[in-house]
Protein backbone atom coordinates (compact mmCIF):
# COMPACT_ATOMS: atom_id res chain seq x y z
CA UNK A 1 0.00 0.00 0.00
CA UNK A 2 1.26 3.62 -1.31
CA UNK A 3 0.55 6.54 0.70
CA UNK A 4 0.97 9.46 -1.14
CA UNK A 5 1.52 13.35 0.46
CA UNK A 6 0.59 16.03 -1.96
CA UNK A 7 2.18 19.56 -0.66
CA UNK A 8 0.89 22.71 -1.96
CA UNK A 9 -0.67 25.93 -1.04
CA UNK A 10 -2.35 26.19 1.74
CA UNK A 11 -6.09 27.65 1.40
CA UNK A 12 -5.73 30.53 4.19
CA UNK A 13 -2.29 32.35 4.42
CA UNK A 14 -0.68 32.99 8.10
CA UNK A 15 0.70 36.70 8.08
CA UNK A 16 2.80 37.58 10.97
CA UNK A 17 2.50 40.35 13.06
CA UNK A 18 4.88 41.82 11.19
CA UNK A 19 3.41 41.81 7.92
CA UNK A 20 0.31 43.30 9.15
CA UNK A 21 2.01 46.57 11.10
CA UNK A 22 3.85 46.80 7.75
CA UNK A 23 1.11 46.75 5.65
CA UNK A 24 -1.53 48.38 7.43
CA UNK A 25 1.30 51.37 8.32
CA UNK A 26 1.61 51.14 4.32
CA UNK A 27 -2.30 52.61 3.72
CA UNK A 28 -1.52 55.46 6.28
CA UNK A 29 0.36 57.01 4.21
CA UNK A 30 -1.53 59.99 2.58
CA UNK A 31 -2.59 59.48 -0.77
CA UNK A 32 -2.53 55.99 -0.15
CA UNK A 33 -5.63 53.34 -1.69
CA UNK A 34 -5.59 50.71 0.32
CA UNK A 35 -7.00 48.54 -2.56
CA UNK A 36 -3.69 49.24 -4.23
CA UNK A 37 -2.00 48.45 -1.54
CA UNK A 38 -3.75 45.37 -1.20
CA UNK A 39 -3.28 44.27 -4.28
CA UNK A 40 0.59 45.01 -4.60
CA UNK A 41 0.42 42.70 -0.97
CA UNK A 42 -1.47 39.88 -2.32
CA UNK A 43 -4.23 40.43 0.13
CA UNK A 44 -7.66 40.71 0.06
CA UNK A 45 -8.59 44.50 0.99
CA UNK A 46 -11.37 43.52 2.66
CA UNK A 47 -8.71 42.18 5.21
CA UNK A 48 -6.46 45.16 4.98
CA UNK A 49 -9.57 47.22 6.52
CA UNK A 50 -10.01 43.77 9.64
CA UNK A 51 -6.11 44.62 10.48
CA UNK A 52 -6.48 48.17 10.46
CA UNK A 53 -9.63 48.07 12.57
CA UNK A 54 -8.07 45.53 14.60
CA UNK A 55 -5.42 47.80 15.10
CA UNK A 56 -7.30 50.96 16.14
CA UNK A 57 -8.89 48.47 19.03
CA UNK A 58 -6.12 46.86 20.04
CA UNK A 59 -3.87 50.38 20.47
CA UNK A 60 -3.47 50.58 24.31
CA UNK A 61 -4.40 54.01 25.58
CA UNK A 62 -1.16 55.37 27.53
CA UNK A 63 -1.32 58.85 29.00
CA UNK A 64 0.90 60.96 27.22
CA UNK A 65 1.97 64.52 28.82
CA UNK A 66 2.58 67.72 26.86
CA UNK A 67 4.74 70.43 26.65
CA UNK A 68 2.83 73.21 28.80
CA UNK A 69 3.86 77.08 28.14
CA UNK A 70 3.02 79.47 30.86
CA UNK A 71 3.34 82.88 29.64
CA UNK A 72 2.11 85.82 31.68
CA UNK A 73 -0.22 87.95 30.43
CA UNK A 74 0.51 91.98 31.21
CA UNK A 75 -2.30 94.56 30.26
CA UNK A 76 -0.79 97.14 27.90
CA UNK A 77 -0.19 100.62 29.86
CA UNK A 78 -0.82 102.53 25.77
CA UNK A 79 -4.11 101.34 25.39
CA UNK A 80 -7.43 100.76 27.43
CA UNK A 81 -8.15 97.94 28.94
CA UNK A 82 -11.51 96.05 26.26
CA UNK A 83 -14.40 94.91 27.90
CA UNK A 84 -16.45 92.21 27.71
CA UNK A 85 -19.29 90.78 28.47
CA UNK A 86 -19.98 88.45 31.66
CA UNK A 87 -23.47 86.25 31.33
CA UNK A 88 -24.95 88.30 34.36
CA UNK A 89 -24.75 90.94 32.60
CA UNK A 90 -21.80 92.87 33.90
CA UNK A 91 -18.86 93.59 31.74
CA UNK A 92 -15.46 92.97 32.97
CA UNK A 93 -12.15 93.97 31.21
CA UNK A 94 -9.96 91.51 28.73
CA UNK A 95 -7.27 90.93 31.56
CA UNK A 96 -9.68 89.97 34.17
CA UNK A 97 -10.95 87.70 31.46
CA UNK A 98 -7.85 85.95 30.62
CA UNK A 99 -6.77 85.47 34.60
CA UNK A 100 -6.58 81.88 34.64
CA UNK A 101 -7.31 80.82 31.10
CA UNK A 102 -6.17 77.34 29.77
CA UNK A 103 -5.47 76.34 26.55
CA UNK A 104 -5.71 72.77 25.48
CA UNK A 105 -4.11 71.81 22.18
CA UNK A 106 -5.91 68.84 20.86
CA UNK A 107 -3.86 69.24 17.23
CA UNK A 108 -5.43 68.71 13.81
CA UNK A 109 -6.11 72.56 14.53
CA UNK A 110 -8.42 72.06 17.33
CA UNK A 111 -8.17 73.84 20.62
CA UNK A 112 -10.03 74.51 23.62
CA UNK A 113 -9.98 77.28 25.82
CA UNK A 114 -11.23 77.48 29.24
CA UNK A 115 -10.55 79.63 32.58
CA UNK A 116 -10.46 79.06 35.88
CA UNK A 117 -14.31 78.47 36.52
CA UNK A 118 -14.71 75.28 33.84
CA UNK A 119 -16.30 72.38 35.85
CA UNK A 120 -13.71 69.86 36.31
CA UNK A 121 -16.05 66.90 35.40
CA UNK A 122 -17.46 68.93 32.02
CA UNK A 123 -14.16 69.58 31.18
CA UNK A 124 -13.37 65.90 31.46
CA UNK A 125 -16.58 64.78 29.62
CA UNK A 126 -15.64 67.07 26.64
CA UNK A 127 -11.74 66.03 26.63
CA UNK A 128 -12.98 62.39 26.82
CA UNK A 129 -15.18 62.80 23.89
CA UNK A 130 -12.67 64.43 21.77
CA UNK A 131 -10.24 62.20 22.92
CA UNK A 132 -11.75 59.23 21.03
CA UNK A 133 -12.38 61.57 17.73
Amino acid sequence: MRIEVLGGLERRRRWSQDDKARIVEETLTPGAKITEVARRNGVAASLVFTWRRQARTSEQVVPSFTPVQIAAVAPSAEEPPKLLPTVDGRVRSVAAARTGLIEIDLGNRRCIRVDAHVDPEALARVLDVLGRR
